[in-house]
């Protein structure tokens, strides 16, 4: 029995048929796998990079959150050190008042030397005649000395010193006839009271109208003022 032409033409055609069906299914099979091996590649490097800038994430939010502690706890050592400035001021301003005040007594004890600016009040007995005018009537007396010294003192002097013989709050000031005596040295007249301290101010003070010169001269004692800028006072332990 014969074949017939159209058979051997369908068999023919299965054999091209076959391999190209298998070649287009290669083709997609590869390229599906490549498309596969790419998005598995880009997630394989995609993940990595996501771990690490979420990692970096966390250590920045760490830092941040140190760096606040740090920022509590230079301001609480801020507040610890202005308190200690603060304090150490204030001591500082008391003991600058207690030295002051220190200078000062030691100035008015005449337990060291003073120097500055100053007065110079000079008392002289007045002219008289001892025949017809009682002589008390014409002289310093320890009176007079003692309203000068004590109206200094109240103006804020702070060193005081009679014909250079230094005297402080204790000072025995006595007269004795035309001489006075102070801790227990005499000392002739006229008699020189000098004091340190603000030469406008003393000054101001002994020629206030009605004041402590004014009073002198109506009792008949000569009296000259000199505002100084240097006078020297020794200390009272030098003097004796």
């Amino acid at each position: 029995m014969k074949k017939k032409p159209n058979d051997d033409k369908r068999k023919g055609g299965r054999h091209i048929l076959f391999p190209l069906v298998f070649l287009v299914l290669g083709f997609i099979f590869a390229f599906s796998y490549r498309m596969l091996g790419n998005q598995h590649d880009e997630e394989s490097y995609q993940y990595p990079s996501l771990m690490q800038e979420e990692r970096y994430r966390e250590e920045l939010i760490e830092q941040q959150e140190r760096n606040k502690e740090l920022a509590d706890e230079i301001a609480s050592k801020q507040e610890v050190i202005r308190k200690a400035e603060q304090s150490f001021s204030e001591k500082e301003k008391d003991h600058e008042g207690l030295v002051e005040e220190a200078q000062d007594l030691r100035l008015l004890l005449g337990a060291i030397p003073s120097t500055g600016s100053g007065v110079k009040v000079t008392l002289k007995d007045a002219d008289y005649n001892p025949v017809e005018q009682n002589p008390n009537d014409y002289i310093v007396h320890e009176s007079h000395i003692l309203r000068v010294i004590n109206e200094l003192r109240i103006s804020g002097a702070q060193g005081l010193a009679i014909n250079g013989q230094r005297i402080t709050s204790n000072s025995s000031i006595k007269c004795t006839g035309p001489v006075i005596t102070i801790d227990g040295r005499t000392f002739p007249a006229p008699f020189v009271i000098e004091a340190v301290g603000d030469s406008d101010v003393l000054s101001s003070a002994l020629s206030l109208k009605g004041g402590v010169l004014d009073g002198l001269a109506r009792e008949n004692i000569v009296v000259t003022l000199e505002q100084l800028k240097d006078i020297r006072l020794p200390a009272l332990r030098n003097e004796r």
